[in-house]
């Protein structure tokens, strides 16, 4: 059977209070069964009043039994055990939950009731108590009849389970929840057992309108998936798959579903998920990307509209960067909130006594604290958003050939105004901060973001950029060209690639260079290996020294041939700030002039190597001399590493994805989606037979290839239909199997009540 996960996401759009100034806190409350009328749809709500007694949550297991008990002298009573067993999922108050129940039989003119132990520390607490209640007054024995109350007189009795978290505060114990369970379900069967949920009660509290609180407008996002097992979904899956593949990729399945959802969003979260998950994302990205570069006319527009592509890098630097994010801009950003200092430029906001040159003074350095640890930074962007990176560069720089700082502005304009520019901006909703921040830093970080946007850009007229005068002023600080050959540099570094590409139309993009000391590699001379002073220079393409700057290589390294850089132990040489670059058949031993180039060298060499497919997992710390290993004492001087590799920085992001989740999740779009499917249908025929004006209709339509497009869409709707019958079959199924009243769907369902309705309303031919 499937596994049925969900999620539901609300967003808060606008409150609107009509009192103000009242103390009185509201709720709005929307039943489960009812999410998916407002799925998608921005809804205003009427806040309701909130007390203690009406937030409730979990589920208790009861048991009733109805029994006559004949006593010594005669006489024949009718009693009622009632058990309660266990309760799960009741919530935690105050940071503990200490509970116990009360169970009541109430009617019109009794209330008995009997109270369980504490259950302490624990908010599933397993009671399995039972209680007697003398449901009729005992009688003589008669054969005309047992008992001597009416059939009426027992459906006005109920049992009642109010539950109850100990509390030592003197407002008294907290109100967990309740649940009524009227005697007449025992003429159905006796014993009665079921599960239910637990209820708010009612306090009577009527004194305040719903329209006196005000109203809250929202949107609400709700999912519900009903997963199968894997197999089910390979036809879908692997058509998706192939996606990168397809020629035109317009015509394969993942671009299609991202041409006929309402949202690219839509498409693009499960489209990126599935696609990590399968390690396809880089190529997918990659092939319609460049098929929107060859689509884009003016490079100064590229990737600038909401496209799928764009979505889905969006998503992907979500979901891959977002441990990069933190890493680089949190202790900053914290450092700025708790700083507290003015930086208002803006000369009609200053306060009185504020200095606006020290204003700018103080979001100068704020602007240049941010700026530097994100150009520093390039070393730890994840491996697959430098992959991505590297392809936008590539197609970009194939399309406008002409322009050299497009290759640039492809990037940027994701790193910068899609990454790390709405992160500054609104940092708790990347989770650099755990709550909104203060009207005053908010404006800080709005500064900040603005400018880190525009030195991000490399737009040739600064200034105009700002529609602010006092932001134009402000930038000036910046109007030196250090910021953009910074900017440049970082960016060269999160596009390179060490694989060697024939069709590339790059040049080598140089990373680092600098003089270091070297241990020949050559002869030995006099039994000893000499150290000489070199000029290093890294490309993504290889890693070469030479005499001096300038001159011709004397040897050069792959960097498909970099199997790892690592730490030499000082002991090795007695030389300090050593590092090793091991290939295949030797290892290269360089000394940096101090530890913050030995550090440097070694990310960097790390960064651009980390996709080789043949990275070592083990290293030896300590040279090779005298016959053996210094580290090991092993002689042979091809023996494994005795110590495992630290690389410094991960080359694969792990993600929790549950890919056949995430197929389930496209098949429901592209159920949804069916009539538009049968539309883009229509227009592949239209395009292929008639070559006149095309109707408004089919315009929306990306059609590069209609037989192409047609053949895949006939595809994608026989996958779909396949697991709709799977799916209905399911439901079937289910109807026949599912208990009202088990763990599962406890009495008080509301949404189950509702399926259990619509199933019995629909005849079977139509499921």
């Amino acid at each position: 059977l499937p596994t049925v996960p969900g999620r539901c996401i609300c967003r808060c759009l606008d409150l609107v209070f009509s009192v103000p100034s009242s103390r009185r806190h509201a709720s709005v409350a929307i039943q489960k069964e009812d999410l998916q009328k407002y799925h998608n749809r921005d809804t205003w709500f009427q806040l309701q009043h909130v007390d203690a007694d009406s937030e409730v949550q979990g589920k208790v297991h009861l048991e009733l039994r109805l029994s006559e008990v004949i006593t010594d002298s005669g006489v024949v009573c009718h009693k009622l055990a009632t058990r309660i067993l266990e309760c799960q999922g009741l919530p935690i108050v105050n940071g503990q939950c200490d509970p116990y129940a009360t169970v009541t039989l109430a009617g019109p003119c009794r209330s008995e009731a009997k109270k369980t132990k504490v259950k302490k520390k624990t908010n599933n607490p397993q009671f399995d108590e039972v209680f007697y209640f003398e449901v009729t007054r005992p009688c003589s024995y008669s054969r005309k009849s047992h008992f001597d109350f009416e059939d009426e007189d027992v459906d006005k009795l109920e049992i009642r389970v109010d539950l109850w978290n100990a509390s030592n505060l003197k407002f008294g114990d907290e109100f967990l929840g309740e649940l009524r369970v009227p005697l007449k379900v025992l003429r159905q069967s006796s014993p009665h057992e079921a599960w239910y949920f637990l209820q708010p009660r009612d306090n009577g509290s009527k004194s305040l309108k719903p329209g006196d609180l005000g109203s809250l407008r929202l949107n609400v996002v709700y999912t519900e998936d009903h997963v199968f097992s894997s197999d089910y979904y390979s036809p879908l899956r692997d058509l998706l798959l192939r996606s990168a593949d397809v020629e035109p990729v317009s015509a394969s399945a993942a671009h299609i579903l991202g041409e006929v959802c309402r949202e690219k969003q839509e498409a693009a979260i499960p489209l990126v998920r599935l696609f990590l998950h399968y390690g396809r994302v880089v190529p997918f990205i990659s092939a319609i990307a460049s098929a929107e570069v060859r689509r884009t006319q003016d490079p100064n527009t590229i990737f600038r509209g909401n496209s799928l592509t764009s979505k889905c890098i969006d998503e992907t630097m979500k979901l891959a960067g977002m441990q990069y994010l933190h890493v680089t801009l949190k202790p900053t950003i914290e450092e700025i909130c708790q700083s507290h200092k003015s930086c208002e430029i803006d000369p009609v906001r200053l306060k009185d006594g504020e200095s606006l040159e020290s204003n700018m003074e103080n979001l100068r350095q704020f602007v240049d604290r941010v700026f530097s640890v994100i150009t520093e930074s390039g070393v730890s962007c994840p491996t697959v958003m430098c992959d991505i990176f590297f392809s936008l560069r590539e197609a970009a720089a194939k399309r406008f050939q002409d322009d050299l700082d497009v290759r640039y502005t492809a990037v940027s304009s994701f790193i910068f105004l899609r990454f790390f520019a709405p992160a500054i901006l609104s940092p708790n909703l990347f989770q650099l901060t755990p709550h909104h921040t203060d009207p005053q830093t908010s404006r800080t970080l709005t500064l900040v973001s603005k400018t880190i946007q525009t030195l991000g850009s490399l737009s040739k007229s600064k200034s105009a950029s700002f529609k602010e005068s006092y932001m134009a002023a402000f930038y000036e600080f910046f109007n030196e060209q250090k910021y953009a050959d910074a900017v440049k540099n970082f960016l060269d570094l999160i596009s390179s690639s060490g694989r060697r590409d024939p069709k590339s139309v790059q040049q080598p993009i140089l990373l680092k260079e600098g003089f270091m000391i070297k241990r020949a590699q050559g002869r030995k001379r006099f039994g000893m290996k000499n150290f000489k002073k070199r000029w290093f220079r890294l490309t993504n393409h290889e890693f070469t020294y030479q005499k001096s700057k300038g001159d011709l290589p004397l040897y050069s390294i792959p960097i498909e041939n970099i199997l790892a850089v690592e730490p030499l132990e000082e002991e090795s040489f007695k030389m300090k700030n050593m590092f090793q670059v091991i290939q295949p058949e030797r290892a290269l031993y360089i000394q940096a002039s101090n530890c913050v180039e030995a550090r440097a060298w070694t990310d960097i060499l790390t960064k651009v190597s980390q996709r080789n497919q043949k990275r070592l997992a083990v290293y030896h710390p300590s040279a090779y001399l005298n016959g053996h290993w210094l580290c090991c004492r092993a002689s042979s001087d091809t023996a494994a590493g005795c110590s495992p590799c630290t690389g410094g920085l991960p080359a694969n992001i792990q993600l929790d994805i549950d890919g056949d989740r995430e197929t389930e999740r496209i098949y429901s779009l592209f159920s949804s989606y069916m009539s538009k499917l049968e539309k883009m249908q229509e227009a592949c025929g239209s395009r292929s037979v008639y070559d006149g004006p095309e109707q408004e209709e089919y315009s929306t339509f990306i059609i590069d290839d209609p037989q192409e497009t047609y053949k895949t869409l006939k595809q994608v709707i026989a996958g779909v239909g396949a697991l709709e019958q799977e799916h209905a079959q399911y439901k079937r199924d289910k109807f026949k199997k599912t208990k009202y009243g088990s763990q599962e769907h406890p009495i008080g369902d509301k949404s189950f009540q509702s399926y259990i309705r619509q199933q019995s309303e629909t005849p079977a031919h139509s499921m």
